[in-house]
Order: C-alpha cells, then structure tokens, then sequence
C-alpha cells in the first residue's frame, strides 16, 4: 500500500475511540437486556463487531499490526428472523468446502477402503480397481464410507484442505413431505428463518459501517483532527 493511501494517525485512533464507545454501549446493552431475544443486544453486538473490523484494518493498513479480535463473518447479515416463535421442526443446512492438495493421498485411502470391502473385492465389476485410479472415483469411495462430519474432522488424512463453511440452523412450522425437496434441497432456504448460523472462513468479508456507526466514526475523525 502507498503512503497516500495509508490512513492518518487520527483516523486509526479515531477507530480506536468508536471502539470503546461501541464496547460501553454493548455492556449497557448487556446489562439492561429485557430477554435472551433482545434486539438492543443483538444491535449492540453488531455494532461492536464492525467497529472492530474496522480498527483492525486501520490499525494494519497504518502500522502493519493485527488485534486480537475475531471479527464474525457474513452470518452477521442475515435479516431479522421472522419464523415461528416456538417451532415445531428444523432444517440443519450445511456446506463445506475442500480443496483436494494430495491427490495422491486420496486416491491411496479409497484404495484401501475398497480393498477392505469385500462386496467390492469380490465383484467383477473392477470397482476396486477404479477405486485408487480417479479422483472422481475415489471421492465417492470415501463419502460412500464416511459421515460428513467425521470427514471434516479427518480432511488431512484424505489430502484434503478446508475452505469455507457455513452451518444454517433454520425453524419450521413442521416437517415436510418424505422426499418432497430432496431434489433440491438448498432451493427453499429462507434466511429469514434462520435462528441461528455459524461460518468459519480464513478471510471475512468486509461489511460497510451501517449510517450511525458511520456518521459516529466520522465525527470522531473530525474531532481528532
């Protein structure tokens, strides 16, 4: 970055300043919670986490320095929830992504795997063969084999590298039909039910100030100046 785009001093502490308004208003907003739903909570932490965000940039783009804060990621845009208050059924949507860095490696383990099966071992149909010969074929030998999660907790041993992912957990008046969306399954996500999300990425995203954290911001700049 040049120097003309570096920002000033006063802008990085102006930064620093909304910070700790952003934290005494979250405390407040702690301890005058009216329930675990409040929404002045739920603001508060908001404004709190972009804030930080932007501190955290400033403070890096001016002195080459990180802060210790674990700013939340696009989960944090999700709309108000508007789903039953009490409901009866959930729907778990999950993603995650894996680059395949050793090939090698995968194609190694579904070997294996398919050697130990002896309903594959024994058939004439050469899947055994094929099993160490194609990613392609040695992808569906491992999650034919393996839950999903246990995959995510095992990636390495499969040549394999976490990207991003995200866990949607979303409210339902009731269960659907037996087989009703399993042919697409993502397609009736409403973010609006979501009652809650969880994301882990190695980048987040950078989310604008909202306009009273903005205009706040501002006039710290102003008066730091």
């Amino acid at each position: 970055m040049s120097d003309a785009a570096q920002p000033s001093a006063a802008e990085v502490r102006a930064a620093a300043d909304a910070v700790k308004v952003a934290l005494d208003r979250h405390l407040d907003a702690v301890e005058r919670r009216s329930g675990d739903d409040d929404p002045a909570v739920y603001d508060a932490f908001n404004a709190l986490a972009a804030a930080a965000e932007v501190y955290d940039e400033l403070l890096y783009d001016r002195h080459d320095e990180v802060t210790p804060f674990e700013i939340p990621g696009a989960g944090d845009s999700l709309p108000p929830y508007s789903g039953p208050e009490e409901p009866n059924a959930l729907s778990v949507l999950i993603r995650r992504d894996y680059a395949v860095v050793e090939p090698q490696r995968l194609l190694a383990q579904a070997q294996r795997l398919a050697d130990l099966d002896p309903d594959v071992r024994d058939s004439d149909s050469g899947s055994a063969a094929a099993a160490g010969s194609s990613v392609h074929a040695a992808l569906g030998v491992l999650f034919g084999e393996y839950e999903a999660d246990e995959i995510a907790s095992r990636h390495l041993e499969f040549g394999l590298e976490e990207g991003d992912s995200t866990l949607w957990v979303a409210a339902a008046e009731e269960l659907p039909e037996p087989g009703e969306w399993l042919g697409a399954p993502f397609d009736d996500a409403d973010p609006e039910l979501v009652v809650c999300r969880f994301d882990v990425s190695a980048v987040f995203d950078e989310d604008e100030l909202d306009g009273e954290l903005g205009g706040e911001l501002d006039g710290l700049a102003r008066d730091g100046s």
